[in-house]
């Protein structure tokens, strides 16, 4: 008797519903708060003054800052809102001067998409101001401003220097409190990575951690860069988070002692997590340790680094320890000023996005010319965001733009059609500002949601246009998403053929340095040490490009989903490299030289077959040597990447 036919389930591809999961992200409550009191107060202040519309541009410039603010570090934030808000500044003054003036406008913008796009692949920075002159010079050719031409762009860096002002308010209480809490939170994850020694969940706390040290270096250096002489404050908080170097490099040695001999001992995170109390609340004196008697090499690794550790974080002088700025410490400002011009003008991948951008723009400005859309700045307002090069997969945002337009319009609706105009427009301002934060955090598409209604309101306080806003905003972001889809990714064949195969070769061929390196017969721990932070941030990166990638419909998503395991195999490589490096340091013997050369070379070989093929090929590779030996375990992870994809040598 034949079985019945299972109910086929119609259901939409996961890369298509990736991006409406929210992410699992605390809210932001201080930021809540900023973004409520800065996008209100303008309105408040210009209704008493009877000038409306001069209180919707303010606003219109605090909202710019609110999407800046992403830093932690007080300097950071400083550049983060107030240089886009020059290029703000020009945007607007830019798009006001050609408001009316049809094919003229549609060149000027061409051309500022052209700029906006090149500089954006420069930096965070950079990106954020490449979008709000793009962003503002949008509004300032479709939305009629004040005059003067002068007034616009002032009004607007108001709002930007208001909420700097907010943003600035807890400096003198909290100046160093962002890089501290940081270098807390890197020690606080490295508690959980020892706890997750020996499970499956270790492979994604050993990520959490890579990204909380590439946070914590990026803050800590970034701020000592800036400060004239050696502050002893500064000295103590790198000093203390170099020392939580050799703890992480030790937790890979743990994990393989731990799923061999069982769990660790519950003492080493706790006393780590105590170690993160002492580096928040600036805590000195003895430390005291009651830790289980070491026995094993990883044993005495990870006992050693701990007791380093805490000698480093409860030292008040931490002068004499060895605070190594190498990791990452960034060059003096005029030469990252004429490297970042350099490769503004000079990279291929700047001209490529540049000329991207602006055949979009230059697209929806045409459209908007030939065919009479009102207040149309709106289309090309979409492919500005849709098309930010660091927001994600372009197919992806294009999606995520058209829902979440959809349900900020379906608010927006509601308070447009229910709400009267005046000074009720200042608490509904308060509560819609207030979920931009709290919303960004989730993802591309409730930021969307939350935006929407709150760029409408303040657009409705501009024009008086009130409900019949609505439905035409709707289409104009249809329209624009169409434009970014079709002008922008499924005309150029990078979108087709993606980069990702590339970046994982050179992410592989680097670990096949990194294993001659680490067994090379050199002493030089120092350059180990940054050897493998820059590895494991370079596959940080290549993790988020292939994440990003997951996100793209076929072929794209597709390859990238066959190759994640690869990914994942990578970084388990390094890992092994590392805990045998580790033991070896702390008694196992060494290895066979000759062991080592064969592990590099088919490293090697796997980065010349990701290169030369856009399909897995498996190969079954021999790698002999000692089974109870310090590599073992890493001749393990080489073959079973090598299963994975390899060069099609049949």
């Amino acid at each position: 008797m034949a079985r019945p036919a299972r109910p086929v389930r119609l259901a939409p591809p996961a890369w298509l519903t990736a991006g409406f999961k929210p992410a699992p992200t605390p809210v932001p409550w201080a930021a809540v708060g900023r973004a409520a009191v800065a996008l209100s107060a303008p309105l408040a202040v210009g209704l008493a003054a009877g000038q409306p519309a001069y209180g919707a541009l303010v606003s219109m410039g605090a909202l710019s800052g609110v999407i800046g603010d992403t830093a932690d570090a007080y300097r950071m934030r400083i550049l983060n809102i107030a240089v886009p808000q020059l290029f703000g500044a020009v945007g607007v003054t830019l798009g006001t001067l050609v408001f009316g003036h049809g094919w003229a406008a549609v060149a000027v913008l061409t051309l500022v998409a052209l700029v906006s796009g090149m500089i954006s692949s420069i930096g965070a920075v950079a990106s954020v101001s490449g979008l709000l002159l793009l962003l503002n010079a949008v509004v300032g050719a479709g939305l009629p401003m004040p005059d003067p031409w002068w007034k616009a762009p002032l009004l607007l860096g108001v709002g930007g220097l208001f909420v700097l002002v907010l943003t600035l308010l807890g400096w003198p209480l909290r100046r160093a409190a962002p890089e501290r809490s940081a270098v807390a939170a890197t020690y606080r994850s490295v508690a959980e990575l020892y706890e997750a020694t020996g499970t499956l969940g270790y492979d994604e706390k050993r990520q959490a951690v890579t990204a909380s040290l590439n946070q914590s270096y990026d803050l800590v250096l970034a701020r000592r860069a800036r400060q004239h002489g050696r502050a002893p404050s500064l000295v103590r908080l790198l000093a203390q988070l170099n020392a939580v170097i050799p703890l992480v490099e030790a937790a890979p040695a743990a994990h393989l002692r731990a799923r061999l001999h069982g769990t660790l001992s519950a003492t080493i995170p706790a006393a780590v997590r105590d170690l993160a109390d002492a580096v928040e609340e600036g805590r000195t004196g003895a430390p005291v340790l009651e830790l289980p008697t070491p026995e094993r090499p990883a044993e005495k690794a990870v006992d050693h680094a701990l007791r380093y550790a805490a000698a480093v974080v409860d030292k008040a002088e931490p002068d004499a320890y060895n605070v190594d700025d190498r990791l990452g410490r960034p060059a003096a400002l005029r030469v990252r000023v004429r490297r970042a011009a350099r490769a503004a003008l000079f990279s291929e991948a700047s001209w490529r996005y540049g000329l991207r951008l602006a055949l979009c723009i230059g697209l929806a400005q045409a459209l908007v010319s030939l065919i009479p859309v009102p207040r149309s700045y709106w289309v090309a307002l979409t492919v500005t965001f849709v098309m930010k090069p660091d927001f994600g997969s372009v197919f992806s945002r294009a999606v995520l733009r058209a829902f979440g337009t959809a349900a900020g319009l379906l608010l927006a609706a509601l308070v447009l059609a229910e709400v009267p105009r005046g000074w009720w427009d200042v608490p509904v301002m308060c509560v819609l500002a207030a979920l931009i934060p709290a919303f960004s955090a989730k993802g591309y598409a409730f930021q969307t949601a939350a935006i929407t209604p709150v760029i409408l309101l303040l657009s409705d306080t501009l024009n008086q246009q009130g409900f019949d806003l609505v439905m035409p905003r709707l289409y104009d972001s249809l329209i624009g998403c169409g434009i970014a889809l079709i002008a922008g990714y499924l005309l150029w064949p990078e979108s087709w053929h993606s980069r990702i195969g590339d970046r994982l070769a050179d992410a592989v061929a680097d670990t096949a340095t990194y294993v001659s390196g680490a067994f090379g017969g050199t002493e030089d721990q120092g350059g180990r040490l940054r050897a493998r932070r820059k590895l494991y941030r370079d596959l940080s990166t290549v993790r988020s490009e292939f994440q990003r990638a997951l996100t793209e419909p076929p072929p794209t998503g597709t390859r990238a989903t066959a190759w994640w395991p690869l990914v994942v195999a990578v970084e388990r490589i390094v890992d092994a490299t590392t805990a045998a490096r580790i033991r070896v340091d702390h008694g196992a013997a060494g290895p066979d030289p000759a062991e080592v050369t064969a592990v590099a070379r088919e490293l090697r070989e796997l980065a010349q077959g990701i290169r030369a093929s856009d399909t897995l090929v498996e190969v079954r590779s021999a790698l002999p040597g000692d089974e109870n030996g310090v590599l073992a375990p890493l001749r393990r992870e080489v073959s079973a990447a090598r299963a994975i994809a390899g060069p099609d040598l049949r």
